[in-house]
């Protein structure tokens, strides 16, 4: 095995501090992510929070805009290892998607009385306040160590 080569970053030297929990949040979002909607078209009663056909259609709104998000959860992941620049715009728009499902959830759930209804509503606003909490980290930690993130070192 070969040292590596001027600008080449190895996780070994270059990780940047909560770097690893960052990695974790993304890994873990993308696999709830697929988990949900695997679950939501396999076996419904596993997931939803509610049985009203509002529900099921508010719902049945979103995997397109969970697919983007997911797919920049996904790019993050896969780029901030690499330490490519485009991690830091992967990561800050997987932050902003998450941000904007909350405000869409959380509006819903509000307008339709959703988090005192059931032991699911409970779950929904657990699911809320993880979303928010996590996009949140994804943002704070994105943008305090952009710098770091566009540095192409001697690329």
């Amino acid at each position: 095995m070969s040292a590596p080569s001027a600008g080449e970053v190895t996780a070994e030297t270059s990780a940047l501090p909560g770097e690893r929990a960052v990695r974790r949040v993304l890994g873990a979002s993308v696999v709830v992510m697929i988990a949900f909607w695997t679950a939501w078209y396999g076996h419904r009663s596993l997931v939803a929070s509610g049985t009203s056909q509002s529900y099921y259609d508010f719902e049945n709104a979103f995997p397109l805009a969970d697919l983007w998000l997911t797919t920049c959860l996904f790019a993050g992941l896969w780029t901030l290892p690499r330490r490519h620049p485009t991690a830091l715009l992967w990561i800050l728009l997987g932050a902003g998607g998450g941000i904007y499902l909350f405000a869409m959830d959380v509006l819903y759930d509000i307008e339709h009385g959703v988090w005192w209804k059931s032991g699911g509503g409970v779950v929904e606003l657990v699911i809320n306040v993880v979303t928010l909490t996590v996009s949140l980290f994804l943002l704070r930690w994105a943008w305090r160590n952009r710098v770091a993130l566009l540095d192409h070192g001697d690329r």
